[in-house]
């Protein structure tokens, strides 16, 4: 129950100069700026006159709180001025975890971003003339050389088959800040007042409300639904065709699956069908990996050499997915429709940043040089079940307490971020419980350590798999778990 509010216990609270006068202020105002402590000062002095007015205070418990009140200051302080996003442990085994920043960078492309943030840079202007140059010849040439030499003549110069079946100009790329905006972009400059035919089935909603219609709506292009949520033939494509159809397009599913009584339209049929009626074929990959799935067991995942190799006029990706790079948005396809893209203003307002460019730089220089094991993304995919457990029994030994039970289980690691969603890789999984502590508890504890560890927590236990924690990070993971039983 509450006490009444003591008068004379306000005459105890010092006011705001006094405590600007201790000397340990001092070092606090050098750390966090004058304006920084007065207010936390004057924040805390406040809670404390609260707690008095409605009684919940008295002599003992105030002189407590006068007494902690430097430490108080101190710790609201360091929690209000300390970097709010901040590096964390992935230990849940989901790689392309959308809610921990999907794909975590190689050290080559963090330092090549430190070299171009930390200086002037080249970024639109032509060394060789002396000239203003365009951003895009950073990435383009790497491009080039990866999806040219991935085609079937495997020369820079790789001639396709547009959709009237000429022979037109070669596959180029431009970049924009995420793959929404790839679509939105190619949607406008394609299909601005006209119709684009897409399969019910297709018609998806991603993670952020990401959604296909409304992504059109926003285009100006008019959505033209055919076929069935599980049922769409390429004939259905063909029978919706207009005067006012400019774009067919496909849409990868993503984060989902339809199983059992379903047909869908093959890419080739619709590339023929598209090059037909002289219509673009636009296939948005979502994920778009450049290296090969199926080389880790994963089966059903096109890849950008696929679709183009189809014969699919543009297609869009995303470069912080599968590719392994910094968050962009990727444009590929014939040299012609891309030029419209790039001519088209709203690429200004979506197009990204010199740090952008030196992150995917360096990540497409990788698959350049096969180094695949550079790019984090793709190292963990690559890992066997039997060096995570290796890895995995190795920490179970370092915990030497009794008081926490580890032991090591089967488990399953999941590609993440919308792709290959019923695909997993075989893992070996730490598996902890703690004595006092519930699988929750300790989940907290572990996401309250610096840096944070994020785990999984299933059947009362807290599972930790190690295909997403860099070998490094091993040290700290066991520490945090020391600190949590002591």
């Amino acid at each position: 129950m509450k006490n009444a509010a003591r008068p004379e216990l306000f005459r105890k609270l010092p006011s705001v100069d006094d405590v600007m006068r201790d000397a340990a202020v001092a070092n606090r105002v050098a750390s966090y700026g004058h304006a920084s402590v007065v207010e936390t000062t004057r924040g805390l002095l406040a809670r404390l006159r609260q707690e008095i007015t409605s009684g919940l205070l008295d002599d003992d418990a105030l002189d407590l709180a006068l007494s902690g009140l430097n430490n108080a200051i101190e710790n609201q302080l360091r929690r209000a001025m300390s970097y709010s996003l901040q590096p964390v442990i992935n230990a849940t085994g989901v790689i392309l975890h959308t809610n921990l920043g999907r794909a975590p960078l190689a050290d080559t492309a963090i330092a090549h971003i430190g070299e171009t943030a930390a200086s002037y840079s080249n970024l639109e202007f032509d060394l060789d003339p002396g000239e203003r140059g365009k951003r895009d010849v950073h990435v383009e040439r790497l491009f080039q050389r990866l999806l040219c030499e991935g085609t079937e003549t495997k020369t820079t110069e790789t001639k396709a088959k547009t959709t009237t079946g000429s022979e037109a100009d070669a596959v180029s790329t431009i970049v924009v800040n995420n793959n929404a905006a790839a679509v939105l972009l190619a949607l406008n400059t394609l299909a601005d007042g006209g119709e684009v035919i897409v399969s019910r089935g297709e018609l998806v909603e991603i993670g952020g409300s990401f959604r296909i219609p409304d992504v059109m709506a926003k285009s100006g292009a008019l959505l033209r639904e055919v076929g069935t949520t599980n049922r769409t033939r390429a004939s259905d494509y063909e029978r919706a065709i207009t005067e006012r159809t400019r774009l067919l397009l496909r849409v990868h599913r993503s984060n989902f699956e339809i199983t059992g009584f379903t047909e869908q339209a093959s890419t080739p049929e619709l590339v023929a069908l598209a090059r037909k009626q002289s219509i673009p074929l636009m296939e948005d990959l979502g994920s778009g990996a450049l290296f090969d799935l199926r080389s880790i067991g994963i089966d059903g995942e096109p890849g950008v050499l696929d679709s183009l190799r189809n014969g699919v006029d543009i297609i869009t990706y995303s470069g912080d997915k599968l590719l392994g790079g910094p968050q962009s948005g990727l444009i590929s396809g014939r040299a012609a429709l891309v030029a419209r893209m790039r001519s088209n203003s709203l690429f200004r307002a979506l197009r990204v940043d010199k740090l952008i460019y030196a992150a995917l730089e360096t990540t497409l220089l990788a698959y350049v040089r096969h180094d695949h094991d550079a790019i984090p993304t793709l190292r963990m995919m690559r890992l066997s079940k039997a060096e995570i457990g290796a890895r995995a029994e190795a920490m179970a030994a370092r915990i030497t307490t009794s008081k926490l039970k580890a032991e090591i289980v089967d488990g399953e690691s999941l590609i993440g971020g919308g792709a290959a969603p019923s695909s997993v890789l075989p893992t070996r999984l730490l598996a902890l419980s703690c004595e006092g502590l519930s699988a929750d508890e300790l989940s907290a504890h572990l996401r309250a350590s610096e840096p944070p560890i994020i785990a999984r927590v299933d059947e009362g236990r807290v599972l930790l798999d190690l295909r997403t924690v860099f070998p490094e990070q091993d040290s700290a993971v066991v520490a945090a778990l020391m600190r949590i039983v002591a």
